[in-house]
């Protein structure tokens, strides 16, 4: 096989800083690839109306494989105050482009792993009955449907007759909405298909398969919310009867899943559920391995080919004005071991992680979140470790 392309997106804010130094890690691990940049995030929308543009889909559709930054998003009333003068008023849109990325190349599958490090400062500890405190491991890998659901985009504020007179059809809409002025409503519908349910189902119990996991945990509400979270429930508990009867379905609401995360965290290995419950519990569990700075995700679409890997935290815009970067570019780091494995880079991808947790287990090295600072540009003078030198030492453990 000849060289890879990689298209890396940097994005917004701190993307720049995490990704280069991404690659600077790849580099040294010696995978061999050339990078493509892809034009993505805030700027594109303010001075081109297009947060994604078109090149950009172009190249991953040609190269298949991304490397994502971050992102920056906005309230409504901003993104039209900071287009560029000339663009406004001329029916430009604002939509995420990640969510956008998402739903063009159909990436429904997400994986987003929450795993212990040994000796991080920030893992989740509890007192044990006698007084004393135990550090459990969490050995997680969250299933979350990425293009349905609640981040469907369908939605509307003062809605058209057509849609108005369609929720009027509704018993539930008559009797508890229909009281209130049209221009006051707004509505965002949650829609799941059978076919992506399956799939992102099938891929959770495919996983437990492979890890020798005995049950998965579907994460919903069908208690309240009857037809969708319903119908991820039905699929899972159907497909361990047929497909995978030493698999068992555990259901656990959303808001339980919050509670008994914090309590018993290694009772779970495999969860699966929709786009926003999959969001919500994603975060949740990254809290008890250290927070955003080590949390990671894959996406993609497995008839495509389609793939981007990418950290699950924000563009931090303020940290990417300072002098220095001090951000904690392991997420970013492990979602490029997310993606050495996923396309067959088995090797590197193991030299990386262990790299990656020989420095945080020895501890001479820290990021200022592993140090409980707070993020300013002073924590440089506290011993708190620069983006680059956090990387530096992951390629010194490399050699």
């Amino acid at each position: 096989m000849g060289k890879r392309t990689i298209v890396a997106m940097p994005g917004d804010g701190i993307g720049k800083a995490v990704l280069d130094e991404c690659i600077r890690v790849l580099d040294a691990a010696g995978f061999d690839a050339n990078y493509v940049n892809g034009d993505i995030g805030w700027e594109f929308w303010c001075k081109e109306g297009d947060p994604l543009p078109e090149r950009t889909i172009k190249l991953l559709e040609e190269h298949k494989i991304g490397l994502f930054g971050a992102i920056t998003s906005k309230p409504k009333d901003k993104t039209a105050a900071e287009l560029a003068p000339e663009l406004q008023g001329k029916g430009y849109t604002y939509y995420s482009p990640i969510v956008t990325m998402r739903q063009h190349f159909n990436l429904d599958i997400c994986m987003r792993p929450c795993l212990t490090y040994k000796g991080n400062p920030l893992n989740f500890i509890r007192r044990t009955a006698n007084g004393g405190v135990e550090e459990p491991l969490i050995d997680v890998m969250i299933f979350r449907q990425n293009t349905e659901g609640l981040y469907g985009g369908v939605e509307w504020t003062n809605p058209s007759d057509q849609v108005y007179n369609a929720f009027l059809t509704h018993k539930k809409f008559v009797e508890n909405f229909s009281w209130c002025p049209r221009e006051e409503l707004a509505i965002s519908t949650r829609i799941f298909t059978k076919k992506y349910v399956t799939r992102i189902v099938k891929a959770a119990f495919e996983y437990a398969k492979k890890r020798g996991f005995s049950k998965i945990t579907v994460c919903e509400k069908p208690n309240v919310i009857r037809e969708t979270s319903g119908m991820m429930l039905k699929v899972a508990q159907e497909m361990s009867k047929a497909e995978y009867p030493n698999i068992w379905v555990e259901d656990v609401n959303i808001d339980a899943m919050t509670m008994w995360l914090t309590k018993n965290p290694e009772n779970y290995n495999v969860i699966v559920a929709g786009n926003m419950f999959g969001d919500i519990v994603s975060d949740a569990f990254a809290g008890l391995i250290g927070g955003l700075g080590f949390a990671t995700s894959a996406q993609f679409n497995p008839e495509s080919g389609v793939c981007v890997f990418e950290p699950t935290h924000g563009s931090a815009p303020k940290y990417a004005g300072y002098e220095t970067s001090i951000v904690n570019p392991i997420a970013m780091i492990s979602s490029a071991v997310m993606m050495l494995e996923h396309i067959g880079e088995n090797a590197i991808a193991t030299r990386i992680k262990k790299a990656v947790a020989d420095v945080i287990e020895e501890g001479k090295v820290r990021a200022y979140d592993m140090m409980k600072l707070k993020g300013t540009q002073e924590v440089i003078n506290q011993g708190a470790a620069s983006t680059k030198q956090m990387a530096d030492a992951i390629i010194a453990k490399l050699k």
